[in-house]
């Protein structure tokens, strides 16, 4: 009845194609052929099962009944007209549903009717089986049928394709669950409503828009790397998030690039990022040995210029993180240089206001096009700044305010 070639053919396509193992073919193929029989000779109500043994190409019929007692089920007289109703849809999917659940009533809730076809007293299941309990199952062989119509064999094939869907979502979840937060690669499928579709073999993830790096243009078919964000189920399949704006895509690229980050000699401790445009990293090292910003920098820069030109020319300012307060925002607003630094009291925000002292010709760099710089630093450090400029021969400071979230007025930059 069945080509056992190319079954076995197709099964091990199925596995290396969408990771669907053996197993779970096998019980796709055998849940199938059970569906044909119940449409083709079994009866409403009935549960039947198939095992389908691959390496004779036969099956075994079986019926199960589950075993209740009058406090499970309610005995009526039966209905000769109801029987010769046909199936809708609604009853097939009352029929499903109770297949599945084994009929536990609790004091007060109404029971379900009593079927020959799929349950048994447990007084006459005591005859077939004397120690048998509440809720177990017994199986009663069916005669074997080969030849099924085609209503049956439609069926049949709607099950397999279900059961394929299914299992090709339980594959993509145990696989793309693992590389949560890893950088994974792929290529750019299309772009459609601000989203970018990219092709990640099996499956195909999402970059939303929020998650794109300002001005990258894509092309269809171009590889990309992307951080896996999230990995979640929905009702029409697995919904896979891509980030490239996400700050911990410059740690994962600095990961690549730097041995001794990825080891865990130097650990990064925080980032601010303006995806597209500027960012700063703080790393330390846990080696007293091994310098946390030129390892990140690399000799003659070549790490930092190869994480910049995967995203697209950003700059990266990477920054010594000190204990010390004071030192850190100093070095977190280079290039400028910094006269002094006063810290004050915590906000009900929980920031601390810091008040620097700059040059009056360092008051722009410290500022930035756009209070870029001083943003920056404000995030990076986790403090609200306050940029003070004094001259050789000033009596009154000029202040420029910075928060992590709120940017001051623009000024030029000096590069």
């Amino acid at each position: 009845m069945f080509d056992l070639k190319v079954i076995n053919s197709v099964i091990d396509q199925m596995g290396e194609e969408r990771g669907i193992s053996r197993d779970k073919m096998l019980d796709a193929i055998g849940q199938s052929l059970a569906t044909a029989y119940k449409k083709e000779y079994g009866k409403r109500g009935q549960i039947v099962r198939a095992h389908f043994d691959i390496a004779t190409g036969t099956t075994e019929f079986e019926q199960v009944k589950i075993v209740v007692d009058e406090t499970m089920v309610r005995i009526d007289e039966p209905v000769l007209e109801e029987e010769e109703k046909p199936e809708g849809r609604g009853e097939r999917r009352r029929e499903k549903e109770e297949e599945l659940v084994i009929p536990v009533v609790a004091e007060g809730e109404a029971r379900v009717r009593f079927d020959p076809e799929k349950h048994i007293l447990i007084d006459d299941a005591r005859y077939i089986k004397k120690d048998v309990a509440l809720g177990e199952e017994l199986i009663f062989p069916l005669e074997q049928k080969e030849d099924f119509g085609r209503i049956a064999a439609q069926t049949a094939k709607q099950v397999i394709i279900q059961k394929i869907r299914e299992a090709e979502k339980e594959a993509a979840l145990a696989e793309f669950g693992q590389k949560s937060g890893d950088i994974i690669m792929g290529h750019v499928q299309r772009f459609e409503r601000g989203n970018l579709y990219v092709d990640l073999g099996r499956v195909t993830g999402v970059m939303p828009y929020d998650e794109q790096i300002p001005g990258e243009r894509y092309r269809t078919g171009e590889r990309l790397r992307a951080l896996l964000v999230a990995v979640d189920e929905t009702p029409r399949g697995i919904f896979i998030k891509l980030s490239r704006s996400h700050p911990d895509f410059l740690e994962k690229l600095f990961a690549i690039e730097a041995p001794e980050l990825q080891s865990g000699a130097v650990v990064v401790k925080a980032i601010a990022r303006e995806a597209g445009s500027r960012s700063k990293i703080a790393v330390h090292s846990t080696d007293s040995h091994i310098d946390p910003v030129g390892s990140l920098v690399g000799q003659r820069g070549v790490r930092v210029s190869t994480v910049m030109s995967e995203l697209g020319g950003e700059k990266i300012d990477i920054i010594e993180w000190s204990e010390n307060k004071k030192s850190f925002i100093e070095d977190a607003l280079s290039p400028a240089r910094v006269l002094s630094v006063t810290l004050g009291e915590e906000n009900a925000d929980g920031h601390t206001l810091a008040t620097v002292t700059v040059a009056a010709d360092q008051q722009s760099l410290a500022i930035g096009r756009g209070g870029q710089n001083v943003r920056l630093a404000a995030k990076l450090t986790g403090t609200k700044i306050d940029i003070v400029s004094v001259g050789e021969k000033e009596a009154k400071p000029e202040a420029a305010e910075a928060f992590a979230d709120v940017a001051p007025e623009p000024e030029a930059e000096a590069e």
